[in-house]
């Protein structure tokens, strides 16, 4: 497992983290998954998941709030955070998140995507006093059972363009059972032949990466 950034980090990343989502949820009342959401599309989830220093430590918990809700144009009262020495579920959620995307390297578009939601970690705020392993185990439960539920992506991009199994084998000249295998995850579309891959992201429109689970 390929760690997203160094170690060296690791501490300031969580707590500033942790910060960000107890100001913006605790101290702000923003909704958790909305403004995670933000987080997401502000652009400071994807510097996080470099491990650019300028979102890692380079900004305290409220810089990071102004910087998501200035990047999103949302509308927003400043206040001075309370600093206060307790630390609650919010700041937890954030600091146990960001160990975790550190951890498994994942970006934390595709930790939403798999189930874990800002709001699905403040739910696991009972495993605040154990060790960090905890979490990781019950998070990739919770992946992993969603994983089980989902749809693929290759059956939701064939949906979404229009194509039937047999129109998208047809134009891709990807064999009809290995489109079934890799839609019904008894195949991994990430282990397959890159040709194979390539020729079925050029019929559907999309990138290659778009097709990987």
């Amino acid at each position: 497992m390929i760690s997203a950034y160094s170690e060296l980090y690791l501490d300031d990343a969580m707590q500033n983290l942790g910060d960000m989502v107890e100001y913006a949820v605790g101290e702000l009342n923003l909704d958790p998954d909305e403004f995670f959401n933000w987080f997401i599309t502000s652009g400071a989830a994807a510097g996080f998941e470099k491990g650019n220093p300028r979102y890692v430590t380079g900004m305290s918990g409220y810089e990071l709030t102004d910087y998501v809700l200035n990047k999103t144009n949302v509308t927003w009262e400043r206040r001075e955070p309370s600093y206060s020495d307790e630390r609650g579920k919010e700041y937890w959620a954030g600091w146990i998140l960001a160990y975790y995307q550190w951890l498994t390297g994942k970006r934390f578009e595709d930790l939403l995507k798999d189930g874990l939601s800002l709001s699905t970690v403040l739910s696991l705020y009972i495993l605040h006093e154990a060790d960090e392993s905890k979490f990781v185990e019950a998070a990739n439960e919770i992946i992993q059972r969603n994983k089980e539920n989902r749809k693929t992506r290759l059956y939701e991009i064939r949906r979404s363009r229009g194509f039937t199994q047999q129109q998208l084998s047809e134009a891709s000249g990807v064999s009809l059972r290995m489109i079934q295998l890799y839609e019904q995850r008894q195949n991994d579309i990430s282990k397959a032949q890159v040709h194979m891959v390539v020729h079925l992201a050029h019929v559907l429109g999309c990138a290659v990466e778009d097709l990987l689970e």
